[in-house]
């Protein structure tokens, strides 16, 4: 992912561009070997495999859900990429033979870590998809830049350094390149992500362009959520709305995010770069706090402070967008993939990978929701006239979810991996909430005053609502015993109990998890 934060673990995702299956689509099928997790997950995924149209491919690794590699060739030479839909541009770590140097310089900061080296162009290689001259930044090999590595960026290329650099065309961004060259291709890119370790629907993913997967190919049929534009050329990132307090928590409730420049509505950023998606404290707090024996403390693995809790908590959080709902699966929620300090009695803890987001204010963001919330909703990025020299009759950019957790089964693979099999959730309860006192303005970075000037106003508060009871008392006299005879009338109607129900629900049984408080 392209742009500075303050240091938070990254990694990036990789995928393989295989044998193209029709003339005007690309597939990049996601396929290979998963560290530390057994041959449980070949088994799996050769049931899911007829489900998800998903070939293999054994060079391609994930290791533990925390990083996706795969390899391209770049003049001939072979370079292992990860894959980022946060960042734009093409960077390999050492020498591409025969490359072209351009004479200019480029560097791309990303979210840990940066590169920089001289801008070149040489022909790429995706089995069977070819791309001539195709600029990238070749990274001198260093302590941080091991050599044949390498980031494949998909992310707008009005965020591209090289496009900047070398200009229109001949700087232009790889998915930009196949686009431009194959004029049938629809300027699409989709995204499926497998969980690694999940006991039923295990399988690493697929990626494809200007073509969805099979049996998911009703995400056309999603609602088109616009991307949001970004005041400045080099911020732009896949970006849409989240709804008002779209967010539902452990307990069934909604998170209260305000939000007063977007009507109470986040910026969620998309990343597949992101093994932990990011958010305000607010929200890691309200999915974790009220955990028993919950801690947040440095995790010098994780790169940054973290809710660590039991292994064994099932979360159950979802996710709204154009009031569709997206269960996010407790094995995702409660990660085991990095293990915080032991508790008292000498037990690992895992960790929730919500992790909060240091304060980003000059960024066109709130959250980023990466690898953890992608392995539950397919993606589909249509990059309208986002692609660089497209007409603007293209269309306007948007991105399209699909949700894949159903909630029983992931009860189910829940209670296998984390219980053992032996389902306790019924023992699990959260813990009572605790308001803030600044809690209604926490995500807009405003504060509400202190308790000392609320002391200091205390006795014409009391006076005000002695004066205000006395007349409301009033009137309620005068409307039932002195006025024309008229029925009384509400001023409101009662707010609605529970899960408002206009939010579409996935398309599952309709399971409810026990809501444990």
């Amino acid at each position: 992912m392209k742009f500075s934060l303050a240091p938070q673990l990254v990694f990036y995702l990789s995928l393989l561009l295989d044998d193209l299956p029709h003339v005007h689509a690309t597939r990049f099928p996601i396929q290979g070997r998963i560290g530390g997790f057994g041959d449980a997950d070949t088994r799996s995924l050769n049931r899911l495999r007829s489900r998800a149209s998903i070939t293999a491919t054994p060079d391609i690794t994930n290791s533990g859900n925390t990083e996706y590699q795969t390899n391209i060739t770049l003049g001939g030479a072979q370079f292992t990429v990860l894959m980022d839909t946060g960042s734009s541009d093409l960077t390999v770590t050492g020498t591409v033979p025969g490359a072209a140097d351009t004479g200019k310089t480029a560097s791309v900061n990303y979210a840990m870590g940066s590169t920089k080296g001289p801008v070149k162009t040489a022909t790429l290689n995706f089995e069977g998809f070819t791309v001539e001259q195709q600029a990238f930044i070749e990274q001198p090999v260093d302590t941080s830049h091991p050599e044949g590595g390498g980031i494949l960026g998909l992310g707008p290329s009005q965020a591209s350094e090289v496009l900047a650099t070398l200009g229109q065309n001949n700087g232009d961004p790889v998915l930009d390149r196949i686009f431009r060259q194959n004029l049938t291709t629809p300027n699409f890119l989709t995204v499926l992500l497998g969980r690694a370790g999940d006991p039923t629907d295990t399988f690493v993913g697929d990626i494809t362009v200007g073509e969805t997967v099979s049996p998911f190919d009703n995400i056309t049929s999603q609602p088109k959520l616009p991307v949001k534009a970004a005041p400045s050329r080099g911020g732009q990132h896949w970006v849409t709305l989240l709804d008002k307090d779209g967010i539902i928590g452990p307990d069934g409730q909604h998170i209260v995010t305000p939000k007063k420049a977007t009507g109470g509505q986040l910026a969620v950023l998309f990343d597949s770069g992101f093994t932990f998606p990011q958010v305000s404290k607010r929200i890691a707090d309200a999915i974790y706090s009220r955990v028993p024996s919950a801690n947040f403390v440095n995790v010098p693995a994780a790169g940054g402070n973290m809710w660590t809790l039991p292994c064994s908590t099932e979360l159950n959080v979802s996710y709204i967008f154009a009031n569709v709902t997206i269960p996010v699966h407790p094995l995702d929620t409660v990660t085991s993939a990095f293990h915080g300090p032991p508790d008292a009695e000498g037990n690992p803890t895992c960790v929730g990978a919500f992790q909060p987001l240091a304060e980003a204010s000059d960024q066109d963001y709130d959250i980023i929701l990466g690898m953890a919330f992608l392995r539950n909703a397919y993606m589909l990025i249509n990059f309208g006239d986002f692609v660089d020299g497209a007409a603007q009759s293209v269309g306007d950019p948007y991105i399209q979810l699909l949700p894949l957790t159903d909630p029983a089964e992931a009860h189910a693979d829940f209670v296998q991996v984390r219980m053992g099999g032996v389902d306790s959730s019924s023992s699990f309860h959260l813990l009572p909430a605790v308001v803030s006192p600044n809690d209604s303005n926490d995500d807009d970075g405003s504060d509400s005053g202190s308790s000392d000037n609320i002391k200091k106003y205390l006795p014409y508060i009391i006076a005000g609502s002695v004066a205000g009871g006395l007349i409301l008392i009033s009137l309620v006299l005068y409307a039932i015993f002195g006025g024309s005879g008229k029925r009384y009338r509400r001023l409101q109607d009662p707010a609605p109990a529970g899960l408002p129900g206009h939010h579409a629900p996935a398309p599952f049984q309709q399971y409810q998890p026990a809501r444990r408080y």
